[in-house]
């Protein structure tokens, strides 16, 4: 079973973290952003959601396969009880301060934008992701520690087998399509606060698990075959996306979602998985920039919209405003001051610390 770093995984959740900030900003050039409660441009920029509308479908899901991969990897050095603890302190407490602190603030930015009535109002906005995780890891961790007791049984030896087919990976397509069946979402990509994102995390947080579960087989397959599934996913886009998209739905979006995560996954696998430091740096920072890019988005486009520039100008400086900030307090801010750095949700270094303190005295 697969035991060592893998880097390509790392990769893909700083890419996914990446465009997630790409896909908020560009909210905000669209005539609907304020029904979801962003601030809006008077300038939108409509063409800008087209290459959105591919990422819509994958990148969500793609972060939670990803988190269940990452708890299988965690399976590897801890206990149940040592689990508990450590998911508690990196995904419960920044999500519960999060909620208290963190998403008031960009609120508090877009009343101010629209002169509003300043109000605290505690609220997961962007922060349901770590919400579900909580409960995902709650309800299935009896399960996956089950599994890997198990993990040389019947049902290990025979999810490894299915993995080996180039179709093997892409079946559980079949379980979200029956996710859209039951709960009926009225937009595929409604994932915040939605049971269709609930549930259709649930299951790409267990199938990440198992694809890494099943070992060596899953990494092959999706290596080999990985040119086949973007294929297949850029066939079902642009039926989705054209005049044919009349014959498009969301069962069929549910294959084309897992295609490009599949297609991802053996292109991540084949060229990305080394080390850098670039990547180390990054990885440690995604979490935190995460957790606070709404707040700085908001107060770019608070500084940013009001210069009444060409709305791509606007677009451009809210984009590196947001990188920027998100990095230079991350940099300057989180990552230094010690207690911080659990609330956002890095490692608390108060050992290392108080090292240092015996060390002069």
């Amino acid at each position: 079973m697969t035991t060592e770093r893998r880097y390509d995984i790392d990769w893909l959740r700083v890419i996914a973290i990446g465009l997630l900030l790409i896909y908020h900003i560009a909210i905000i050039f669209q005539p609907w952003a304020m029904f979801i409660g962003f601030i809006r441009s008077e300038d939108a920029l409509v063409g800008l959601w087209e290459p959105m509308t591919m990422l819509n479908v994958w990148r969500i899901p793609l972060l939670f396969f990803v988190s269940g991969m990452g708890l299988y990897f965690a399976m590897k050095k801890r206990n149940w009880k040592q689990l508990f603890i450590e998911r508690g302190k990196r995904i419960l407490l920044p999500f519960v301060f999060g909620i208290l602190v963190i998403t008031p603030l960009h609120f508090l930015v877009f009343q101010n934008y629209y002169n509003m009535p300043l109000s605290y109002f505690p609220h997961m906005g962007h922060l349901w992701f770590l919400g579900n995780i909580v409960v995902y890891v709650i309800v299935l961790l009896p399960l996956f520690f089950y599994l890997k007791k198990n993990e040389n049984g019947k049902f290990g030896m025979t999810i490894s087998k299915v993995m080996t087919y180039a179709l093997g990976p892409l079946s559980i397509s079949a379980f979200f399509m029956l996710e859209i069946g039951v709960v009926q979402p009225q937009l595929f990509e409604l994932y915040a606060e939605t049971w269709h994102g609930f549930f259709m995390g649930f299951l790409a947080f267990f199938f990440g698990f198992l694809f890494v579960y099943s070992g060596s087989a899953f990494w092959q397959t999706v290596s080999k075959w990985k040119w086949l599934y973007i294929v297949i996913a850029s066939v079902l886009f642009a039926i989705r996306f054209t005049r044919f998209e009349s014959i498009s739905n969301m069962y069929i979006t549910s294959i084309e979602s897992n295609s490009w995560i599949l297609g991802l996954f053996g292109i991540g696998y084949s060229y990305f998985n080394k080390p850098s430091a670039l990547l180390s740096y990054l990885s440690a920072a995604v979490y935190p920039v995460y957790i606070i890019h709404m707040f700085v988005l908001y107060a770019g486009a608070l500084l940013i919209l009001p210069l009444d520039l060409h709305p791509m100008l606007e677009f451009v400086g809210i984009t590196l405003f947001t990188f920027i900030v998100c990095f230079l307090i991350y940099e300057f801010i989180l990552k230094r001051i010690t207690i911080l750095r659990p609330l956002f949700g890095l490692k608390w270094k108060f050992k290392s610390v108080v090292q240092k303190e015996l060390k002069r005295i």
